[in-house]
């Protein structure tokens, strides 16, 4: 018998390329994996990237019903950065495709692979406002997200055609 779904959330970014399309792609290709039994996406966002250079991103947020354990899904995740030619040359580099899993359920991990709740999720516009979309009502830290949303300054983001 396979467990229950787990509600997850993933940050999607990708600043090399047509990141709208490779987002797309990638959202069609989370649906096909298995185990994850349902694939939710947030409207895209173009945001300028933070504690970093280069273009533009093109953000979004996927819920994802999945029966994958944490350290499986990112390696699915994983996989899929692979196949859309992610390299990591140096910290914060631009990329053809960036996915961070954000939530795992009520999941709290510290593992050398993985750390969730994701440690600065509610430091970034680019990963608030799309999961906000999805999931208004969240609180993270014991805050609503509209309260995390307006502390934030300085991270310039819009609402883009999907």
């Amino acid at each position: 018998m396979l467990p229950s779904p787990v509600r997850a959330y993933i940050g999607l970014g990708a600043n090399l390329g047509d990141g709208a399309a490779t987002l797309r792609r990638v959202l069609a290709e989370l649906r096909g994996i298995d185990g994850i039994v349902a694939v939710t996406a947030s409207p895209f966002y173009r945001s300028a990237p933070v504690e970093a250079a280069g273009p533009d991103f093109v953000n979004a947020v996927a819920a994802l019903d999945t029966q994958l354990a944490p350290l499986a899904l990112l390696d699915a995740l994983q996989a899929l950065e692979n196949l859309h030619g992610r390299e990591r040359p140096y910290k914060n580099a631009p990329r053809t495709l960036d996915l961070d899993m954000l939530l795992y359920g009520d999941t709290v991990l510290d593992h050398e692979r993985l750390a969730l709740p994701h440690p600065r999720m509610h430091l970034r516009a680019f990963v608030l406002l799309p999961l906000r979309d999805l999931a208004p009502a969240l609180t993270l830290q014991g805050k609503p997200i509209g309260d995390w949303i307006a502390a934030i300054h300085g991270q310039p983001i819009a609402r883009i055609a999907s």
